[in-house]
């Protein structure tokens, strides 16, 4: 196998998206729990808001959350963690997701089916806008969709119940931009952010989840034509190498140049709106 050590640029990811390549466990929940803490209390809300999906990282995130809820009200903070399903239509891995809110325990649980909204903006755009799009990118739109109006219903809920919207971005999503633009990735805070994929396993496996919770295969569940597709499928990449990547580890430089890639080509969706740089407009003023 054809191996190198980290490149500068492995490097300089690595320590721009926060990773760690060891973790404490225990450390780790403490500190994350600590900071959903601090941003109700600092924001004045008293909600946290997450959509429970099946998968192990809205697992991972909910557990989180419910202890941070329970932490927030010891210290007189009025706070509850409210669990979203939000399916379209019937969900195939339904199980999966009411497995985790029996285990997870929120303090309440809402139901929102995206399928009408979803389908209505489909149709809308359709009328005009996807002439000359096939059924494939159709399919692709509509995921798209998905994700933004599960984003939408979430902060319909936080606006209701003076809540911030949790994302479950960790930092093998970030680093290959396996995420929806203001959808999933349009949020308030990141209590798995900086984490690899093995390591959010690791929290959800000490928090008690059974194994075929932490085990389960990902997927964003998107595409109405592929229902069900790993995520590792639609990265071209395995979690295992990403994570490799993000703990510095060697992996075959094949493999590093397509990760790199996909980050160079993702950037646009980890930073804020594009804007222009008013400091050289205002220098240029001052100085005329």
């Amino acid at each position: 196998m054809d191996t190198s050590k980290p490149s500068a640029q492995q490097k300089d990811i690595i320590e721009l998206l926060g990773v760690s390549p060891s973790i404490d466990i225990d450390e780790e929940i403490a500190r994350r729990t600590a900071f959903l803490v601090d941003a109700m209390t600092q924001a004045a809300r008293y909600s946290l808001i997450l959509g429970i999906s099946g998968g192990v990282d809205s697992l991972t995130a909910g557990f989180l959350a419910k202890k941070a809820a329970v932490q927030a009200r010891a210290k007189g903070h009025p706070a509850k963690f409210i669990a979203v399903r939000l399916p379209y239509g019937r969900q195939r891995d339904e199980a999966d997701a009411q497995q985790s809110l029996k285990i997870i325990g929120p303090d309440a649980v809402v139901t929102v089916d995206i399928k009408p909204a979803s389908d209505a903006m489909l149709a809308a755009l359709a009328v005009e806008a996807l002439n000359k799009t096939t059924d494939s990118d159709k399919d692709f739109i509509l995921g798209n969709i998905k994700a933004r109006q599960r984003m939408i219903a979430q902060y319909g809920i936080a606006g209701d119940a003076k809540g911030l919207v949790i994302g479950t971005d960790h930092a093998a999503e970030a680093l290959t931009g396996f995420f929806t633009k203001y959808g999933d990735g349009g949020c308030d805070i990141l209590p798995l952010s900086g984490l690899t994929k093995r390591q959010v396993r690791a929290l959800a496996r000490r928090f008690g989840a059974p194994d075929t919770l932490v085990n389960k295969i990902p997927t964003a569940d998107l595409e109405t034509l592929a229902p069900m597709k790993p995520d590792e499928d639609a990265l071209g990449l395995t979690y295992s190498d990403i994570d490799d990547f993000l703990e510095g580890k060697q992996i075959d430089e094949r493999i590093a140049m397509l990760i790199r890639k996909r980050f160079q080509e993702t950037e646009h969706k980890r930073n804020t709106p594009v804007a222009p740089d008013l400091k050289q407009r205002f220098h240029r003023a001052n100085t005329a």
